[in-house]
């Protein structure tokens, strides 16, 4: 009689559940995994008899048995050496070497060849995945287990090895349900870089407060060594700190990719994400096979940071235009569609032109009209479209360099972000969005009301072209943001003409 245990599979972030039903008849050796397995789920076979040979049990290999191995559903393709631990246990029950119950319960985990349990990646998403399949119990290696039990409503069984597991399974040894301490793993922020560092350039900083109050994103312009990339890499010291409902979302992003830190089951740090120009579209984006989440996944509720921005492959650039507006990302292959999330805060960075010193009053521009154009070419008006500030940040002079800017700390301004994001969590407490960035237009047409003398003004610009339909919105977006830091109710004339200072540059 066949045995069957349940296990999980990874798709995209999420789980699915796996059926792992083991069959053993007398006849030739053999020991086959069907149902789409890749090649380190075949190799499986040579792990799972050295290990039930080391834990005291007949191993296949050691009587001339059949072995059919079937994970189900056969048209989803099995990755990984999860598989390894209810491989195991359902050879066991199937040859009744044991017997156990399996119908409430879920078993990862990838054995030694000594039968000791190795950790496995995504284990929130298996305990999120047995919870909302109404398991019982989730069965996995120790290293997971805190990171497993975040999520309360299901027991979570950490197991040392196979032979530990047969017993705890058979009733002769107890072993209690693992409790994570969620304030265990708050982890406390330090900040390498404060915005007090960033000498002068207090109108750049103003755009990054507005920038980080509502998770606009943004473009810095300026020759090299202004503090373009201090001030980006500064960002990230004056957002808010992630609710728990964010850090799963988050600690689920890394658990897949196995970003996870050793230590750390749960992320409560807004991630920063840096990626290299070379990067391709696919480490941006995600994709490959099987398709894994990019950088703008990885960058998700945290700051995104393209520094040399016209230096990205083209491909790669335009491929951000649909993460920026939906705030997820559809990676469509020739047999998966998978959607991630990509809700982040684009940060970028750029020279006027290649040398750097296009209208700089010191240095001269050694760059020709058509390397200046080839140069911004790269950057599309469709993308450029996307952004919601554009910031100039001239050269320093001395006295600016080497003055104090106490004013301007992380933690002053940090405060004034958290007041604005207070105000947008309790106007969104019902409309499924945390930000002024994710607001569509239902809630702008709600939220984002002016007054005659600014439709006056927004019209003057919508009309002579200055502004898109597409500008017009975001505009109104980044008024009530600058309106929240104010902590006024509704949007005055002087937070919109702030906006479009922002978004307009006169000739």
């Amino acid at each position: 009689m066949p045995s069957k245990v349940f296990s999980a599979a990874v798709v995209g972030l999420d789980a699915q559940i796996i059926e792992v039903e083991t069959d053993v008849s007398y006849g030739l050796p053999v020991f086959a995994i069907v149902g789409l397995p890749d090649k380190a789920v075949q190799e499986a076979r040579e792990r799972v008899s050295s290990a039930i040979k080391s834990s005291g049990f007949k191993s296949p290999h050691s009587t001339p048995v059949r072995v059919l191995v079937s994970l189900a559903p056969a048209d989803l393709k099995k990755e990984g050496a999860l598989y390894d631990l209810p491989i195991a246990l359902a050879y066991l029950a199937a040859s009744k070497q044991t017997k156990f119950g399996f119908e409430k319960r879920m078993f990862l985990g990838e054995l030694a060849l000594d039968g000791n349990l190795r950790p496995v990646k995504g284990a929130l998403s298996f305990a999120l995945s047995a919870k909302e399949k109404n398991f019982e119990e989730i069965i996995l290696p120790k290293e997971n287990a805190p990171e497993a039990a975040l999520i309360k409503g299901i027991k979570v069984i950490p197991v040392g090895n196979l032979k530990e597991t047969v017993f705890y399974l058979e009733g002769k040894l107890n072993i209690a349900p693992f409790e994570t301490k969620t304030e265990d793993f708050l982890e406390k922020p330090e900040y390498q870089i404060d915005l007090s560092y960033v000498k002068g350039q207090e109108y750049a900083k103003r755009a990054l407060e507005v920038s980080a109050a509502g998770s606009h994103n943004l473009l810095f312009t300026g020759p090299p060594g202004t503090g373009k990339s201090l001030l980006a890499k500064s960002a990230i010291s004056i957002l808010p700190s992630l609710s728990f409902e964010e850090s799963l979302e988050v600690t689920k992003i890394y658990s897949v990719s196995g970003f996870l830190p050793k230590g750390k089951p749960l992320i409560n740090l807004r991630p920063f994400r840096s990626p290299h120009h070379t990067s391709s579209e696919v480490a941006l984006i995600g994709g490959g096979n099987p398709p894994r989440p990019g950088e703008i996944t990885l960058a998700h509720r945290g700051v995104l940071f393209l520094d040399e921005f016209p230096e990205f492959h083209r491909d790669a650039l335009e491929s951000l235009r649909q993460p920026l507006e939906d705030g997820e990302v559809t990676v469509l292959r020739a047999k998966t569609s998978l959607t991630l999330p990509a809700r982040f805060m684009l940060i970028a960075a750029t020279n006027p032109c290649p040398c750097g010193y296009l209208n700089d009053p010191v240095k001269r521009c050694t760059c020709t009209p058509s390397q200046i154009y080839m140069y911004r070419r790269k950057l599309s008006g469709p993308l450029m479209d996307r952004m919601d500030l554009f910031i100039d940040v001239p050269p320093l002079k001395y006295e600016k360099l080497t003055s104090p800017d106490e004013e301007n700390s992380s933690q002053k301004i940090k405060e004034r972000v958290e007041s604005a994001r207070r105000a947008q969590m309790e106007r969104f407490k019902n409309e499924k969005i945390l930000t002024n960035s994710e607001m569509g237009i239902p809630q702008i047409k709600k939220y984002c009301k002016i007054d005659l003398k600014s439709e006056d003004l927004m019209r003057k610009y919508v009309d002579s072209g200055k502004i898109s339909a597409r500008g017009y919105h975001r505009v109104l977006k980044v008024a009530r943001t600058i309106a929240d830091l104010s902590s006024c109710e509704n949007i005055s004339f002087d937070h919109l003409a702030e906006a479009l200072m922002y978004r307009v540059k006169e000739n």
